[in-house]
């Protein structure tokens, strides 16, 4: 038998072993759920990719692909995929002129639209978009949007139009498609997604099937998925991260649900259909603690003082566990001998009282989680300490990683068995990492003859410096850009991430910041801005906070406060609280924001004087995906810098 060496090879091997095992759930408007097997699904995918092969879609097209996460997604990718194309996918939030500049560089001719508000944004670039000549919606365009398209030239398709066509001009063979899905081998695209932009103009990263194969062979070395799980999926699906948990899924026979990343849809979802596996993005996770701890903290009394209670003996069980099972990451020589014996008695000691926590307390937060989860996957960016200390405290395996677009995405994840926290785990199997000086790499690149440069040796373990890797997940390239292709990776192939990390004397890694993130004061000091915002964002007034400062005197910040807990804190305080605006600018709001940014950064907490904060600005709206953050809920900072330049520049008058 051949060897499975394409997404769609390895999902057709799974139709054979389990058709009808469950594959896809989503909730209908009535509030019941509608389900599609794998047999189903593969029939689904059979009967699109016969419709778009007779559009013209052959081996080696591209296609766009612009939507959120939804169950047609993942049938347009498999069946693009199964002829041989590739995707090129992007969210509902992209604004016009990204959407554009991307299917223009990669002369889509066709492209999958979920709504009426992508096609708008299509026809107001029409004319730049020389190469497209039909669109597809997921949702079912009315006769308003098929006479806008008609009028620029631009055919318009629906999602069940061509699976209706697909599936009558198969009637039931499955011969073609399936001929295509053999022809399928390693070295072929499997999309191009282009980056975020968190630092300026998005660059095409070039995937191959060997890429995403590669990782779904060594995953399970980690992290163990049964078939029949139900994984909950609710991030944007054209992420790498999120695109490489659906193909986990269907590698381990599980199901996906689709939900949302918002309590009013999640929650009902996970009570419904009970999942085993959530994946999420730290802000997923750190607003479902935020939740919980603003539900205790309203209903006061005895309540919340036995869950601050029971919170702080399974924080406490849990660090005295990690010595005696040695699931402390050592960036430094210590002994686990030693360890041992120093956590073994309060370990001892607390594990009643944290079984008595458990069952008074956390069983009920697991509750609103499902009741079944054996774990959460973090990914796509810094997990917060404090945010990964609450959901082990209350019995919620966190499972965080770590990855990049160029990587697709994974080069890391903590192992299910024994997670160790401080860390996002230890580099996949295969997969070569090196921490080099940033300056010897920076003269490295600049050094290049003819573009050819060599990664400098690497740090020793428990040093901090540029993340290097070699694997079978590293990118082809960048597309048309061979110039940035060839500064990203080097003659041997290894690709510099521009993350700042250390490897632990174990093998795991933690990643300390980003190289181009660095602030270079005035006074030459180099500043990460990643573990002050991490000390930041623990004070529970601080929903997000970008520090500032570069080529300036001192840092400042500008904070998004979450909204709630001020409100909350301004009844208390009878401090008035109609006008946000106002609330915002009142002495006793400002003076403890002031306190709290004070008391998180300062030499205690191991910060040196240019690292303090000297100004903050507080801002009145919350930042938003398209705007501020990109689909993976990052922040731009190119983009705070430019929208908020005026409060920004007020920070460092003089």
């Amino acid at each position: 038998m051949k060897p499975i060496s394409t997404v769609p090879q390895l999902f057709r091997a799974r139709v054979e072993s389990n058709p009808g095992m469950l594959a896809q759930a989503w909730r209908l408007p009535d509030g019941t759920y509608a389900r599609r097997t794998y047999g189903e699904l593969y029939g689904d995918i059979l009967d699109f990719a016969t419709a778009l092969r007779t559009l013209g879609v052959r081996r080696g097209d591209h296609v766009g692909l612009i939507s959120d996460n939804r169950r047609e997604w993942l049938v347009a990718d498999l069946a693009c995929q199964s002829l041989g194309a590739a995707d090129v996918p992007r969210g509902c939030d992209s604004m016009e002129r990204e959407i554009a500049f991307i299917l223009a560089t990669t002369s889509c001719a066709l492209v999958f639209l979920e709504t009426k508000a992508q096609l708008a944004k299509i026809l107001s670039s029409r004319d730049s978009l020389t190469d497209l000549k039909t669109a597809c919606m997921f949702n079912e365009p009315g006769d308003e949007e098929r006479a806008a398209a008609s009028a620029k030239g631009l055919e318009l398709l629906s999602f069940s139009s061509l699976i209706e066509k697909g599936r009558a001009e198969r009637s039931g063979d499955v011969s073609a498609i399936e001929a295509e899905i053999a022809r399928g081998s390693p070295d072929d695209v499997a999309t191009i997604i282009f980056t975020s932009g968190t630092t300026g103009e998005p660059k095409g990263v070039v995937l191959t099937q060997s890429n995403y194969i590669w990782q779904l062979e060594r995953t399970p070395d980690v992290f163990y998925g049964e078939p029949g799980d139900v994984w909950l999926t609710v991030l944007p699906v054209w992420h790498s991260f999120e695109r490489l948990m659906q193909y986990i899924i269907l590698e381990r026979t599980s199901a996906m649900v689709y939900s949302k990343p918002v309590a009013a849809v999640m929650l009902p979802d996970i009570a419904a259909m009970r999942p085993q596996v959530i994946p999420g993005v730290p802000r997923l996770w750190e607003a479902l603690a935020a939740g919980i701890f603003r539900t205790i903290k309203k209903e006061g009394g005895a309540k919340k003082a036995l869950f601050m209670f029971f919170l702080g003996v399974g924080k406490a069980h849990c660090r005295a566990g990690d010595l005696v099972f040695g699931r402390v990451a050592r960036f430094k020589w210590r002994s686990r001998l030693l360890d041992s014996i120093v956590g073994f008695v309060p370990w001892l000691l607390l594990s009643v009282p944290r079984a008595l926590g458990d069952l008074l307390v956390f069983s009920k937060v697991r509750a609103k989680l499902g009741g079944r989860i054996r774990a959460c996957i973090s990914g796509g960016g810094a997990l917060q300490p404090d945010v990964d200390a609450f959901y082990r405290a209350a019995g919620i395996k966190m499972i965080e990683g770590y990855g990049i677009t160029e990587t697709a995405p994974l080069l890391s994840l903590r192992d299910q068995w024994k997670p160790r926290p401080g860390c996002v785990g230890r580099i996949l199997t295969d997969t070569e990492c090196r921490i080099v000086d940033a300056e010897e790499l920076a003269l490295a690149i600049d050094g290049a003859v003819d573009g050819v440069w060599r990664v400098p040796s690497p740090l020793p373990r428990g040093k901090t410096g540029v993340i290097c890797v070699r694997g079978g997940q590293v990118m082809r390239g960048y597309y048309k850009r061979d110039d940035l292709t060839r500064k990203a990776v080097d003659a041997d192939g290894w690709f510099n991430t521009g993350d700042l990390g250390v490897l632990s004397i174990d093998g795991e890694i933690k990643i300390t910041g980003r190289a181009k993130d660095t602030i270079v004061l005035l006074g030459g000091e180099n500043i990460e801005p990643a573990p002050v915002e991490s000390a930041l964002k623990s004070f529970e007034y601080i929903e997000s906070v970008v520090v500032l400062g570069q080529d300036k005197k001192y840092l400042a910040c500008v904070i998004v406060p979450a909204r709630d807990a001020v409100l909350a804190y301004a009844e208390e305080n009878d401090i008035p609280r109609d006008d946000w605006d106002a609330l915002l600018d009142h002495p006793e709001i400002l003076q403890l924001f002031r306190t709290g940014i004070d008391e998180r950064v300062n030499h205690q907490h191991g910060f040196r004087p240019f690292e303090f904060i000297f100004r903050f600005a507080l801002l009145r709206d919350p930042f938003q995906v398209g705007k501020e953050l990109s689909g993976k809920q990052e922040i731009m900072r190119h983009r705070v810098n430019d929208i908020y330049s005026a409060e920004i520049a007020e920070l460092f008058r003089e």
